[in-house]
């Protein structure tokens, strides 16, 4: 209620004030509304963007029988957002909010059970030189997938890697530089300090903080309007580029089973706490069409099974192990694209339980207005090493206004 609430007098104080302010309406894809203040000390930008989907699926159990035959229609993502910047270009901030059941999923009593509608509301302040500090709730300097918008995939969702490690949005401050070693050669740094149990957290830390380090190297300088984090080769390269890039992640005493994602690990006087650890390395090259995205992720932890305080097990398990991800793409010149990804995951059998999974993916994209207006097709055959198999076919449509 107080969300709808929000809502609708957001609107209403906008159409109130727009008299007084210049309005830019873009064109497709630059958003809905423009607004530049009166004396153009700050600025906004409202956009809005839907993704539908449609997934067919084949499953099979342990046993290897037929488990699941289905299909299923969704909404899979419905946003808003509003960016600019407030008194000066230097003091920058976004606010993006999800709609879909998918994206306000999660809530429990650690978010005062109420829907995770936030998914980014920070500032970005560029307070000396090529530093700039960002404060609030935003994605983690992480892996390289999840940086990647889901609005700029070259699939229509991101791979199992993602899935098991990501460490995607969170709670704190980041610090951003970037510096030049010659003309072309650029390296951007990224340092933050969060919470450590994911988006919308709202009664406190219940572990220790978070410490993520990232760092990328573009020997060839920047990529076409800055897309080395945007899926596919859109802006045609005419020259190659490449980014080659790092990330380390430690959760000091972390209470979950993937770092700051996962589930909470309760013990029979409260939570269970172990530093857990998770490093990245990954690269982006883009020439005239041809796109390599890769990726390879690790995870430990000090003792990634979790106990009671009298050494009984909780049934709570860290999710520890290693994972590849290696994805490639060619965009005709009429705006096609056919695309191949193959995906490992090799969790810590002795620890989890668990198989090697396998993840092969094969797809194919229409961008109508780059990754505007696009219509994308794939079809994935999943297989547990030793376990069952399936295929999942989707297609999806996605419009951002």
């Amino acid at each position: 209620m107080c969300f709808r609430i929000f809502t609708v007098l957001f609107f209403v104080v906008g159409l109130n004030t727009l008299e007084a302010q210049e309005i830019n309406v873009p064109q497709f894809g630059k958003g809905i509304l423009n607004l530049v203040g009166q004396d153009s000390t700050w600025t906004m930008k409202a956009s809005a963007r839907m993704q539908f989907l449609g997934i067919g699926q084949w499953g099979e159990n342990e046993q290897g029988n037929l488990a699941s035959v289905g299909s299923n229609f969704l909404v899979r993502r419905a946003r808003l957002k509003f960016n600019g910047f407030a008194y000066s270009p230097k003091f920058k901030y976004k606010v993006e909010l999800g709609l879909s059941n998918r994206d306000i999923s999660g809530g429990s009593e650690f978010t005062h059970d109420t829907p995770r509608y936030i998914l980014d509301a920070f500032i970005m302040w560029n307070f000396y030189k090529d530093f700039e500090l960002w404060i609030g709730q935003t994605k983690l300097p992480g892996n390289i997938e999840r940086i990647v918008s889901s609005g700029n995939m070259q699939m229509v969702d991101r791979s199992l890697l993602n899935s098991r490690f990501t460490l995607d949005r969170d709670m704190g401050i980041q610090l951003r530089h970037k510096f030049n070693i010659s003309e072309d050669f650029i390296v951007k740094e990224a340092l933050a300090i969060s919470q450590g149990e994911g988006r919308n957290v709202t009664k406190g830390n219940l572990g220790g903080y978070q410490y993520t380090a990232r760092v990328d190297f573009l020997p060839f300088g920047n990529f076409t309007g800055n897309t080395q984090f945007t899926g596919g080769d859109l802006k045609r390269e005419r020259h190659p580029k490449l980014m080659i890039g790092a990330a380390y992640d430690y959760n000091n005493n972390a209470v979950k089973t993937r770092s700051n994602q996962g589930d909470y690990m309760f013990t029979d006087t409260g939570f269970y706490t172990t530093d857990i650890k998770t490093f990245f390395v990954n690269t982006m090259f883009k020439y005239n069409g041809f796109s390599f995205m890769g990726e390879y992720a690790d995870r430990n932890a000090a003792d990634a099974i979790a106990k009671n305080d009298d050494g009984t097990l909780t049934g709570d398990i860290v999710q520890v192990g290693n994972g590849l991800n290696l994805m490639l793409g060619y965009l005709f010149k009429n705006n096609w694209e056919l695309s191949g990804r193959y995906t490992a995951v090799n969790l810590d059998k002795e620890i989890t339980g668990r198989n090697k999974e396998l993840q092969y993916t094969l797809g194919v994209s229409k961008y109508i207005v780059g990754h505007k207006l696009k219509v994308q097709a794939d079809a994935t055959y999943l297989n547990e090493v030793n376990g069952p198999e399936g295929l999942i076919s989707r297609l999806q449509l996605e419009v951002h206004f």
